[in-house]
């Protein structure tokens, strides 16, 4: 078997990552790419409000999709070009979140998938002081032009793993993998009828049965943010998510209190700490910073401080807020993805 796989690229029309709004996907075949395709669709019902946020990041408008078929109509499509392969994505758990999200509130089934995240291999296997999608693109030799069109998204995550597969001589995922004493992670078939939702959707199917809106952030609050506890983590995590075993700094005003960003990456098995330190392995950053802040110079005192320890060979990856957020699952994890 070569290296066979499909990359896969959602955007999102809100901060609920059930709410599809076009897809990306890039078939590889021995290590190249044979086929591509992409859809724009509607959100399912429901659930296909469009947020200033997301719109402001991929451009796509509710006009634009307006009469197109839903995520559930089109999955037929989408599962087909899927077929019965390994899919790759760039923070996977969000991606594989928005299938199984998108149709559970379509209240569809879901096939079995394994899949990999280039988020993970790329800290594994490149040393960049961020892993977010164009600095890995980048490092792989395939620079992205176009960030969150869904399309090139999906181009450049697979040549992503196809670099990382080049440089470690695996000519299948499984050798990849075997190589690096990795083990391919598994999204499960599911029925929203008979298994019990996944907390994302059942969050949004709550809040849309109370007639609340789910969140967009909050309005800046001007003043030093509050840190809060620093609580363990979750030893029963996932340990295939991107935040696990992490040590998470957090700087610059986010749109969730900082407090509650602890909390929501010591439950996926991050480990929150106040202030960087020869520990600290991830530093999110606030204020809207994006990873080409890195190269502008727009960078907090913590951040900083980042940038020197990785010149002296320390790993430290800096996310911007929206990175961290998709990671959480939560709401605004489109927006900045």
């Amino acid at each position: 078997m070569g290296l066979d796989f499909t990359a896969i690229d959602f955007e999102t029309a809100n901060g609920f990552r059930g709410s599809p709004c076009a897809v990306g996907l890039s078939k590889v075949r021995g290590g190249v790419v044979v086929e591509e395709a992409s859809w724009l669709m509607r959100p399912p019902e429901n659930h296909d409000r469009f947020d200033h946020h997301n719109v402001r990041i991929h451009g796509i408008r509710p006009e634009q999709v307006a009469g197109l078929p839903r995520f559930g109509e089109l999955f037929p499509e989408i599962g087909a070009f899927i077929g019965g392969d390994v899919l790759a994505a760039h923070n996977a758990a969000f991606d594989l979140g928005v299938i199984r999200s998108g149709l559970e509130v379509s209240g569809l089934p879901g096939p079995a998938y394994d899949y990999v995240c280039t988020v993970m291999l790329s800290r594994r296997c490149y040393s960049l002081v961020s892993n977010s999608l164009p600095y890995a693109a980048e490092e792989a030799g395939v620079p992205l032009l176009n960030h969150h069109d869904a399309a090139e998204d999906a181009r450049a995550c697979a040549g992503i793993l196809i670099d990382i597969a080049a440089r470690n001589g695996a000519g299948s995922i499984a050798e990849l993998f075997l190589s690096l004493g990795l083990t391919v992670s598994r999204q499960p078939a599911f029925d929203p009828l008979r298994d019990p939702l996944s907390k994302p959707s059942r969050s949004a199917l709550d809040a849309l049965a109370a007639g609340v809106a789910a969140p967009a952030g909050r309005a800046f609050q001007p003043g030093w943010p509050e840190e809060g506890a620093n609580p363990a983590p979750n030893a029963a995590a996932a340990p295939d998510h991107p935040l696990y075993g992490q040590t998470v700094v957090f700087t610059g005003e986010l749109a969730i209190p900082r407090p509650e960003a602890k909390i929501r990456s010591a439950e996926l098995g991050a480990r929150p700490e106040s202030r960087v330190t020869a520990r600290t392995t991830v530093l999110v950053v606030g204020d809207g910073f994006v990873a080409a802040d890195l190269r502008s110079g727009r960078l907090t005192g913590k951040a900083r401080r980042v940038l020197e320890l990785h010149e002296r060979g320390r790993r430290i990856e800096v996310l911007s807020e929206g990175e961290f957020l998709q990671m959480l699952g939560g709401h605004l994890a489109a927006a900045l993805a």
